[in-house]
């Protein structure tokens, strides 16, 4: 990841990290993810590419120290190198550059959750499977989760459309999961599919804002719990719940 200490600020937290305020600091040199200078043969394709994905990788960096509010333009293109000409020829402002670079990184979260969900078998397996690709997705990223979990409700409508969006595409997973998996007779009603993403996207909001996002794949097996739960019933949910945690234990 980008280092905001390649921009002209940093921010601080204070008031328990709902706030920031910017302390002055001298740019780094160049980074090797930038463009080599002078001339060079890359097409023009690879150039956009490039300057897209950093600028991509500075929102998420820029907005998980700073916050959004406090996020500038200055503090992107400093970050990322490049020209405030060259993030022009691609967003027409802060906002839409959240939005894009928060659609970029929620289309990784997902193929990162459903290749985990196909790979598996079985309702329970599949369930957790994905769940364990999220947490770990963010744990391993921790930018993309301040700005996936907690930045995008301050970008304005399009950025929590987009979010609202993601969360219906976790939603159709789980009822998918259940609709091939479970017998029609007693399955839940869709609805408990939406308050299972729901209350799994608060709790991760939760720990992100208290600054836990190591640990998250630590909630893997009490998440679960909650995730089969209305579907398998307490009995065999509560057998999941232990077998996650023995092997949380033995890996530990």
């Amino acid at each position: 990841m980008f280092s905001l200490r390649a921009s002209q600020r940093v921010g601080v937290p204070f008031c328990g990290g709902h706030g920031y305020v910017s302390v002055p600091v001298s740019p780094l040199p160049r980074e090797p993810h930038h463009l080599p200078s002078g001339r060079h043969k890359l097409s023009r394709d690879e150039v956009v590419r490039n300057q897209r994905s950093r600028i991509v990788e500075a929102i998420a960096d820029v907005s998980s120290v700073v916050g959004y509010a406090s996020m500038s333009v200055e503090d992107i293109i400093a970050t990322a190198g490049i020209s405030r000409r060259s993030f022009y020829d691609y967003y027409s402002s802060k906002e839409d550059g959240f939005v894009q670079a928060y659609d970029d990184i929620s289309g990784r979260v997902l193929t990162a959750v459903r290749e985990a969900y196909e790979e598996a078998d079985g309702f329970a397996a599949r369930i957790e499977a994905a769940i364990t690709a999220l947490l770990q997705f963010f744990a391993e990223n921790p930018d993309y989760a301040e700005m996936c979990l907690v930045q995008v409700m301050s970008a304005g409508p399009d950025a929590v459309a987009l979010r609202d969006k993601t969360l219906q595409q976790l939603t159709e997973l789980v009822i998918a999961a259940a609709n091939s998996e479970l017998p029609k007779r007693g399955r839940p009603p869709e609805l408990i599919a939406e308050g299972i993403v729901g209350g799994i996207y608060e709790i991760l909001y939760a720990r992100v804002i208290r600054g836990r996002i190591d640990q998250l794949p630590d909630l893997l097996p009490d998440l679960a719990y909650s995730a089969l739960l209305p579907y398998l019933g307490a009995t065999e949910a509560a057998n999941e719940q232990r077998r996650l945690r023995r092997r949380a234990g033995r890996s530990a």
